[in-house]
Order: structure tokens, then sequence, then C-alpha cells
């Protein structure tokens, strides 16, 4: 059942990186020659996650075929994955395949030099790629001859053709009888090609006798040629190698493994440095492939194979040459003990930290594919079961539906649950509130009026924004969550294009998004992208000061989410042409091991936090029941390590950095997938998760499991169960619950507040903690519930801004460009702020707040801010200044380049340069002219010779 080690190395990774077949299905398509099956070049490949192989073991090798020529390149599947073979400029693919075994092809004329890949987004970065070369003359793979080392004259038997070990000395029993002379061996599988040259080649074991141990070492030899190679195949591991050794010293030269193949291949060594110097080989193998994980095989390719080691007078040149950077050698597997286990079973392996349980809260079949969740005004969780994903139902025959969920006891688990709506289709995430459910469902943001007498909808679901796409669907809409400035929040990834608007809205009146935040106000119905960027991100939360974050996958995965901001992309580029560069993670560490990116550390991480793939977003504000240490901590799940991750944050500038603590939770199980985790009115934590064999997303709905599914319940020893009702909470009471410790009851009290509208007396009250409260944190609580009760004026935030708590000046400033629009008495007031204000913090949201207003009124605090050099190394504020900055240059051309002149920020003066001749007028030239000639009679520093060299290149062009 289970396929072998090697092919599931990569197997599973629940988001995936970039594979440039976006590019590839924009460009127009070419119809592919039909197949006749008569090629003038036919090649045929086995198709992994390590690459696409030739018979001789090349990985990705280079295909060639003169011009005009008939090709098939043909592919194999070698895994239980899926794949296909695309080509770049051509702009054609074959079909999908799955299974290992299956077999897809392309067919087409040779015309050009191309680019072959697997267009399944992640394939291409993890490693699926090679060329096709269009070549003139004769096409050969022909190299020079070698020869055998001599010792005393004689040959000696460094290819084994004598049928004996004679010249070799051998330890353990995996080199007692290793010599075979058919192929496919009696060791290896029948389907192996081992490809050996003479009568005999060395194995340690194959995949037969792959548990045995030992070292074979040769007799010293002189090195007489300046070259040597000789063929290797067997495992990628650590402990299956072969080793050239200095005699005398025991100091090793080269090393190389297999890389996880049967077919021999030559590995080729510069010996220059010690020629007439004596050597020896040694061939080691010490590892048993024995697997400690019950779920996965043992490793058959736990040996190694060698052939026919010659010396060679100049560098020979083989087509199928192994090469040590092509091999991904990878630490032990992790030892994740379980898999399919029950609820009950699964919640028992778990291993929290002292202090702490993990209960079983609801399993199958009262819960399936949870994919997302809320928790309600009463502490309910509402819950969708994503029956529908990954392929979208057509219109009217979803069949997702939402489940509320209670606990009417106390006693950990979910005894209560009602079906509150049926028929939906593909539902990504869910929010509460405002007076009914909120739920992303591509191509819709869909809300259903809730009933709260009879907890049932009050009406159909109403569309309130279309054009949300499904390209990828498991980058759709998702976490949506309640901000504090009363806008509803959400992320979306970056395969899945999106094109968004009213119903009925036209293209001018749609916003694009592909990657970043959203926000949406449930009154206004205003929905704008508040920050673009990042990979696939699937959770959302806000700090105690109310700043964003999110995690990500593939990527480096932990952002602090500034409004306007533009960060690393996965793939794909940003709308904003003139963006240059953009923010990078806050993260001062990865989560996967290896320097073979993040695909490759899968299930090998563990020392690391796991892997590449994240799922879920909690910054802990539950109350004081839990340690402090976790408190504004943040905790996101790591799919492929099955375990909690957390990362601290610490304000560094503008912003913060974030670096790992210790893990808190490993699930010990390798079908768990939580997908996220919420804490509750006691402080514990409630999270859903989608168990499932397969932790990969597939567009094939046969490979995710269709009946499983949990929610776990983490308790500490400190929380006490409570019974809540806030939606009977009077006006008075809710805004005293904004005192509270647990965040929960804040958030939940805000939005009551909010649906309920303005108060007089709820004003007051929250101005009395706005004004003597000592915490900034409670202070902040209370302005954001006045903003969502319209219970600020202009005054009362311009007066925020003398406030000596930077976090207050801040929001004030956020706040008042809500509507992107200010007076010009405000404006001034940015304006000496930022000239004077010694917070970065400020500073940050001074140039977020810039990019919210019209471009004419953004001179002079941006020129402010460009002049700040304590800013020059901070993490945000130099590309922040820049994104304000970038279309004044469409403005007035001299004064832009004349404030970029003045800036101490770095690159703002490069970037303008470029801004400016991207206009591309006779205007734009003209300026670039004359900045040209005044900076060529400046000083020759550096950065003056560079930016003339830029001006140069920019008007070439």
């Amino acid at each position: 059942m289970i396929p072998s080690f090697r092919f599931r190395i990569l197997l599973f990774c629940m988001i995936w990186a970039t594979s440039g077949f976006g590019v590839l299905a924009q460009q127009s398509k070419k119809i592919p020659v039909q197949d006749t099956g008569k090629f003038d070049r036919d090649y045929a490949l086995e198709a992994t996650m390590l690459g696409f192989f030739a018979k001789d073991g090349t990985r990705n090798p280079t295909l060639k075929a003169k011009k005009g020529e008939l090709v098939r390149i043909r592919i194999t599947n070698g895994e239980i994955m899926t794949h296909d073979i695309a080509l770049e400029k051509l702009g054609i693919k074959s079909k999908t395949i799955l299974e290992k075994g299956a077999s897809t092809s392309i067919t087409f004329k040779a015309e050009q030099s191309d680019t072959y890949f697997c267009s399944v987004p992640g394939h291409r970065a993890a490693g699926m790629v090679g060329s096709f070369e269009v070549v003139e003359g004769v096409i050969s793979d022909v190299t020079i001859a070698g020869q055998l080392p001599l010792k005393d004259g004689k040959p000696l038997n460094l290819n084994f053709e004598t049928g004996t070990l004679k010249d070799w000395t051998a330890t353990g029993e995996a080199f007692a009888n290793p010599l075979f002379s058919q192929d496919p061996s009696p060791v290896h599988e029948k389907e192996m090609n081992i490809g050996f040259e003479g009568k005999y080649f060395l194995s340690s074991g194959g995949t037969l006798h792959y548990k045995l141990t030992g070292t074979l070492t040769s007799v010293p030899f002189r090195v007489t040629q300046p070259f040597a190679a000789f063929r290797v195949s067997g495992g990628a591991l650590q402990d299956t190698r072969v080793e050239l050794v200095l005699a005398g010293t025991d100091q090793i030269i080269y090393h190389i493994t297999g890389q996880g193949r049967a077919t021999l291949q030559p590995a080729v060594v510069d010996l220059q440095p010690y020629l007439n110097k004596d050597i020896f080989i040694r061939i080691i193998d010490n590892e048993t492939g024995i697997s400690q994980i019950p779920y996965i095989a043992n490793d058959k390719w736990a040996h190694i194979n060698f052939d026919d080691f010659l010396f060679y007078p100049t560098r020979p040149d083989f087509p199928n040459e192994l090469k040590q950077k092509d091999i991904i050698i990878l630490p032990p597997l992790d030892p994740v003990l379980h898999a399919g286990l029950s609820g009950l079973e699964a919640a028992k392996v778990m291993t929290p930290p002292k202090g702490f349980k993990v209960t079983l809260a609801a399993a199958e079949p009262d819960i399936i594919r949870p994919i997302s969740f809320t928790l309600d005004a009463k502490g309910r969780l509402w819950v969708v079961e994503g029956h529908t994903y990954p392929v979208p139902a057509p219109e009217g025959q979803g069949r997702d539906r939402i489940l509320i969920f209670e606990d009417t006891d106390g006693d950990g688990t979910l005894d209560k649950r009602k079906v509150f709506a049926e028929g939906l289709n593909l539902v990504s995430g869910i929010e509460v509130g405002m007076g009914g459910v909120w739920l992303g469902a591509a191509p819709y943001l869909l809300f259903i009026p809730v009933d709260a007498k009879t907890d049932q909808p009050a009406g159909p679901p109403q569309k309130l924004l279309d054009g949300w796409g499904v390209h990828d669907t498991h980058e759709v809409l998702n976490n949506l969550r309640w901000g504090p400035d009363g806008w509803l929040y959400g992320t979306h990834g970056v395969f899945t294009h999106s094109n968004v608007g009213k119903p009925g809205a036209s293209d001018a009146e749609r916003t694009k998004i592909n990657a970043g935040v959203w926000r949406y106000h449930p009154t206004t119905h205003q929905f704008e992208v508040f920050a673009e960027g990042s990979s696939n991100p699937w959770g959302i939360d806000f700090n105690d000061y109310g700043h964003p974050f999110i995690t990500v996958c593939v990527i480096p995965h932990m952002y602090h989410i500034i409004q306007g901001a533009r960060y690393q992309r996965q793939a794909g580029k940003h709308f904003n042409p003139y963006t240059y560069d953009d923010i990078k993670t806050i993260a001062d560490h990865v989560h996967w091991v290896g320097e073979r990116g993040p695909h490759a550390g899968n299930f090998r991480s563990a020392s690391a936090g796991g892997g590449h793939a994240h799922a879920g977003a909690m910054i802990y504000l539950g109350g004081d029941t839990w340690p402090k240490e976790y408190r504004n901590e943040i905790f996101m799940n790591n799919i492929n390590g099955a375990r909690l991750n957390v990362d601290h944050f610490e304000r560094s500038g503008s912003g913060y950095e974030a670096t790992h603590k210790t893990d808190f939770l490993a699930m010990n199980d390798s079908w768990s997938q939580w997908l996220n985790m919420k804490y509750d009115p006691s402080g514990s934590v409630y999270a859903i998760d989608w168990y499932d064999k397969n932790q990969c997303h597939s567009s094939n709905p046969d490979v995710h499991n269709k009946t499983m599914g949990r929610i776990f319940k983490i308790t500490h020893e400190n929380d006490k169960w409570v019974k809540v009702d806030l939606s009977k909470a009077s006006d008075m009471e809710l805004v005293n619950y904004q005192l509270n410790a647990n965040e929960w009851y804040v958030r939940q009290a805000r939005t009551i507040l909010q649906e309920r509208g303005p108060n007089k007396k709820v004003h007051k009250a929250l101005k009395q903690i706005l004004n003597s409260n000592p915490d900034p944190t409670r202070k902040l609580r209370a302005l954001w519930t006045l903003h969502v009760t319209k219970g600020l004026t202009e005054k009362d935030l311009t007066d925020l801004l003398s406030h000596e708590n930077e976090y207050m000046k801040s929001w004030a400033i956020q706040l008042l460009t809500e509507n992107k629009t200010v007076s010009p008495a405000t404006l001034k007031r940015f304006t000496e702020l930022a000239q004077n204000d010694t917070s970065a913090l400020v500073r940050l949201y001074l140039a977020s707040a810039m990019l919210r207003l019209d471009p004419g009124q953004r001179w002079e605090v941006v020129d402010a801010l460009a002049q700040k050099s304590e800013d020059k190394d901070d993490h945000n504020l130099p590309l922040m200044v820049w994104y304000a900055a970038e279309p004044l240059a469409a403005l007035d051309m001299k004064r832009a380049l004349q404030m970029a002149e003045r800036a101490k920020l770095p690159k703002i003066l490069p970037y303008t340069i470029q801004r400016v001749g991207a206009i591309g007028t006779d205007e734009s030239k003209k300026v670039l002219k004359e900045l040209n000639d005044k900076l060529g009679k400046m000083d020759h520093s550096h950065e003056n010779h560079e930016n003339l060299m830029l001006i140069g290149k920019v008007l070439e062009e």
C-alpha cells in the first residue's frame, strides 16, 4: 500500500512553489503536432519530484534535435504524484498523470531551443526542468577512452573483470558476495537497469539485501593522470558512499553517493592536485535502510553500486555524468510514529507541554473535512465541512455545509450539534457577526442572515462580491476574521487570480488580487486589497496592538502586514510595475532543513520546525490562565511536521523580528492536518483537523479522504470552563469587556457594539478608558471600539497625534485616512510628524497613510520621510516610502528627482530615475540628461557612479 521510500521523499507538500506554467498559460498556445507514431527523435523520461530522468540516469537531460525534426517526449510517472511535461516557448503541455507507471507525452516539430518542465505548481521550482536544444551537425555522445590504474606495472582489478575481489579488502556482510554479471541483477528489482560495463559490477546488497552493511577498500595506487571517473548508483544517503582517500593520511579528497536510482552513472574526479601521490578507494555502506516509522517502508536504496574506475588524460565528458550538486542527500527521516488513528487515539499520542492536555472534542461521523471555523458570542463553534473541495460544483450543486457545535456541560466534548446550512459550494472561510454568517465561497463572498432565536438562515445567501478565482482551489479566499477596525479581513493565494467587485460591476470597478490580504467593510460594503504579496497565506491574526500577521508556505513563513505594503511573492509580478523591490519576511529562520529548498526537507525537518507548509495563525491572547510565555506569541500548524510551531515577536525599528521558539505540540501522527486554531472564553484552544493521509493539494478529488475529520481541544490545568452569551449583555457590560484579559471577550463585545450602532453612553464610557487607563493596549481597545461605533471626530483623532504613545499616534493616523481623504490641517500635522517624530512606527504609518491619499497631497510628508537617515536600515520604511513616492514622478518629474536627490533612504534616487525613465517622453529624457550632467560634475563616489551608469542605461533603453 505504501510506495517505496525513495519515491515518498517529496510526495507530500501542502502548499506548492511556483511552476512557471502561469506564464505559459498566458502566452498564445500552439497546437502540438499530432502523434502519428513516427518520430525523428523519441525521448523517454521518468518523472518524479526529484526531476525528469533518462534511462541512463541523467537528471533533467539536455534533449537535442535538428531543426525540422519531429520530436516526441514521453514521460512515465515514477511515483504517486501529479506530473506533466510542458514546453515553455512553444506553449504546449501534456495531460496530467497521477498514478505510478502512468504515461503521457508531447509531440512537436523542432523549430527553436526551448525549456521543458512540469507545470504542476511547485514542481518546476523543486527541480523538474531541463533544456531542449535545436542543434546542427551530428548528435553524438562519444567520449574519450580511459585506462585502469597500474600497480607494479600491472592493471588493478578496479573494474572487477577478474570476477573476484582481487586488490580489494572487505569487512562486514555487504561485500561478502558483491559481484554480479546480470542486468537486472538478482539483487535488484526486475525493471531496474544497471547499465554496467564489461562482465561484472559491484553492489553492497541491491534492493533485496539492502539491510547489509560493510566496507570495501582497494589497495593504494599512484595517481598518474589528472582525471579519473567511475560509475556509481544506489542510495542518496550519507552512509552509502564512495570515497577517494589520500594514502597514509586518511584524508578524504572526494566522495559521492548515488542519487536513489539503479542505473550506474559516471562520476568525474579532478585529481590534478594529487598527481604522483598514492590514493585508495573506499566503498562504504553503513546504512541498513530500516525505517523507524510504521507507515514508511524500509529504504531499499540503502546500498551502493560501483564499477569501472579509470584514469583519463583530460576531463572526460559524459552526457549522463552524476554531479554532487544534483544529488539530494538528506538527514534521517523524522520519527513520526503514528498514522490512521481514531480520534481518541490521535489525542492520546499527542505530546503537549507540561500542564496541558489535548482532548477529542468531536470526530467523524459528526464532523467530516473541517476546512474553516470560528466562534460566536456564545462560545459555540461554527464549522465548515468542505465536501466540495477540490473541484467546484456546478452552480447550485455544492455539497458543503455549516455545523454549529456546543459543549453544554464543560466536559470538553462538543455534545450538541446543529446543521445551519447545506448545499454550499467550495466554502473556504467563515466568520460570524454583524447579523449573520460571512463566507468565502469562490467565486463569491457570501452573507447569510441569521435568525438568532432558531440558529437558522433568515434568508437566502447574499452575493456581496464576485469575481473570486478558482484556478487553484487551495489558494482561494480564506481565513475570514474581524479586524480591530471593524473590517472583515481575509487572505488569498498566489496561483488563483481574482478580479473582485460587486455583482454586475464593470472591469474598471473591480480590484485584482492574486496574493495577499484583503478586507471588506460590513456596512459600507467597500472592498480593498489591504496588502499584496506572499504565497498561499492560510492564517491571519492580530496582536495586542492591532498589528496583523500572516503565516504562509514554501517561501519564508512569517510577515507583519502593513496597510499598502507589497511583500515577497512566491510567483508572478506585482500589479504595480514600478514596485522594483518588495518587503521580505520578518523571520530570522525557516522551518525546513538543507540547502535544496523547502520541498526537499519534507519529513526530515523536525529539528527546524517540521517543514515548509503552514496552516492557521493564532496569536494567543486568551487570558491569564496559560503561562505568560505564550501571550502574544503566534501559533501555526506545520503540516508536514505534524506539530504546532511557535514564533516570538520582538519590536525592531518600525516593525518586528520573529524568532523560532520551541514547538508547542507534536501530534506524532502523519495524517494530522490542523487547519486553524482559536481560543475560547475559558482561554482554551480549539483546533480543526482535516485528517487525511494525503498532505498535498491535488485537483483530483479521489486522492483526498472523504470520510474523516476531527476537532481537538487544548486546555491548561488552570483553565476553567465558562458558559457565556455576550449577545444578551448590556451595552455597558460590553464596554467593560474591553478590559478583559481574554481577547475573545474584547473582540466579540466590539463586534456586537458595532452592530448595535452609535450610543452616547457607550462613547462616554469608552472615552473614559481611552483617556484614563494607563495600559496602551486598553486605550487601543477603546479607540477601536469608538471607531467602529462612530464615536470619534476628526478632532478626537488629530488630538491623538500629540499623544506620548507611538501606538496611539500611529492608529490615529490610520483611522484618519480610512476614507482616503484628510483636511489640510490634518495633512499639515502629518508633515510635522514626518519631520519631527522620533518613532519609526509613526513614520511607517505615515508612509502607509500616504498610499491612501491623492498623490498630489503627498509631497511634503514623503520628502520628510525620505530624509530620515535613521531609517535607512529599517525593515519596512525605505520601501514603504518608495511606494508612496513612486506616483509623484508622473506628476512632476523635476520635483520628484530633486526630492530623490535629497533622500537619505537607500534606492529612492535610483528608483526615481527608473520611474522617470519609464515615462518615456522627450521631457523625461531631458530631465534625466540634466540630472546626468549635474551628477557628472559632483564627486565620484560609488553611489554617484552607479546612478550615472543607471541614467545611461535608462536613456539607452
